[in-house]
C-alpha cells in the first residue's frame, strides 16, 4: 500500500516508535529512523522487511539537530510520511518538579513536533499527498498526578494536530493523533520496576496494579497494534479522517 512512500519515525529505536516503523515498512515504505542508544539492532529489524532503511541520530530538543535530520531524510527519500513519537517522562508534584526537566519534555514531546511539522509541510504541499501522525497519549485527553510536564505536552500535541489538520483540510495532507493507553515499552517497564521496588510487589504484580489503577482492560495496547492504526491512517481509507485524538487504551478515557 505504501510502496514508493518514504516515513520518518522519530524515537523509533525501541517501543512504539520501532512497532509503527516496522508496520508501515511491511506496507512497503522506506524507513528514517531516529533515537538515542544502539540503531544497529533496529535499522537490521526494519531492513529484514525488504525496505531502504536510513537513520539520523538528532536530539530531539535541539532545532538545529532536528533540521539536519529533515534534510537528510529529504534526500533519503523525502518525508511522505512523519510520525511524531520521539518523547520522555519525569514524575514529580509540581512544587518539586526540577524546571529543566519541565523545559525537556516540553522540547522532545512537543516543541519537536511543531519543528519537525513546519519542515516537512512545504514538500507535502508540493506533492499533494502527505500523513501527519502524532502519537499523544491518553494524558492528552486525561490528567495524572505527578505528570504535569508530560500531561502539559501531550495535550499540547492534540492541539498542535487539530491546527495541522485545520489548515491542510483542503488538500491530501492528514493530521491525526493516537493517543495511547499503558504500553510495555522501556519508558513504562521502568515505572513499573519503581513500583515493584516501592511496594515490594513481584514485576508481575507490578504490572497488575499498574493496569487495575487505569486501564479496564487490564491489559497492555501493544506497539503493533499501534503500528496497524498508524498504517490506518496512511490508507485512502483514512482520507477524511482529520484532526482526530484516537484513543487505544483499554476503556481508560471512557470512564
Amino acid at each position: 500500500m505504501l510502496k514508493g512512500k518514504t516515513a520518518l519515525v522519530t524515537g523509533s529505536t525501541s517501543g512504539i516508535g520501532l512497532g509503527i516503523a516496522k508496520a508501515l515498512a511491511r506496507q512497503g515504505a522506506g524507513i528514517v529512523l531516529n533515537g538515542f542508544g544502539d540503531s544497529s539492532g533496529p535499522k537490521a529489524e526494519v531492513e529484514a522487511l525488504g525496505v531502504r532503511v536510513g537513520y539520523h541520530a538528532a536530539d530531539m530538543s535541539k532545532p538545529a539537530d532536528i533540521e539536519d535530520m529533515m534534510q537528510y531524510a529529504a534526500s533519503f527519500g523525502g518525508v511522505d510520511i512523519l510520525v511524531n513519537n520521539a518523547g520522555i517522562q519525569h514524575v514529580a508534584p509540581i512544587e518539586d518538579f526540577p524546571p529543566e526537566r519541565w523545559d525537556a519534555i516540553l522540547a522532545i514531546n512537543l516543541t519537536s513536533a511543531f519543528h519537525t511539522t513546519r519542515l516537512a509541510l512545504p514538500a507535502m504541499k508540493k506533492a499533494g499527498w502527505g500523513r501527519i501522525i502524532n502519537v499523544a497519549s491518553v494524558h492528552g485527553l486525561v490528567a495524572s498526578a505527578q505528570k504535569s510536564a508530560y500531561v502539559a505536552a501531550k495535550h499540547g500535541i492534540v492541539g498542535l494536530t487539530k491546527v495541522t489538520a485545520l489548515e491542510n483540510a483542503t488538500t491530501g495532507i492528514t493530521c491525526n493523533a493516537i493517543c495511547p493507553g499503558w504500553v510495555l515499552t522501556p519508558l513504562v517497564q521502568k515505572q513499573v520496576d519503581a513500583r515493584a521496588q516501592q511496594f515490594g510487589l513481584s514485576n508481575e504484580d507490578a504490572k497488575k496494579q499498574l493496569l487495575a489503577e487505569k486501564e479496564p482492560s487490564l491489559q497492555f495496547t501493544t506497539p503493533e497494534e499501534l503500528g496497524e492504526l498508524a498504517v490506518f491512517f496512511c490508507s485512502d481509507a483514512a482520507k477524511n479522517v482529520r484532526g482526530v485524538a484516537w484513543n487505544m487504551d483499554g476503556g481508560w478515557a471512557a470512564q
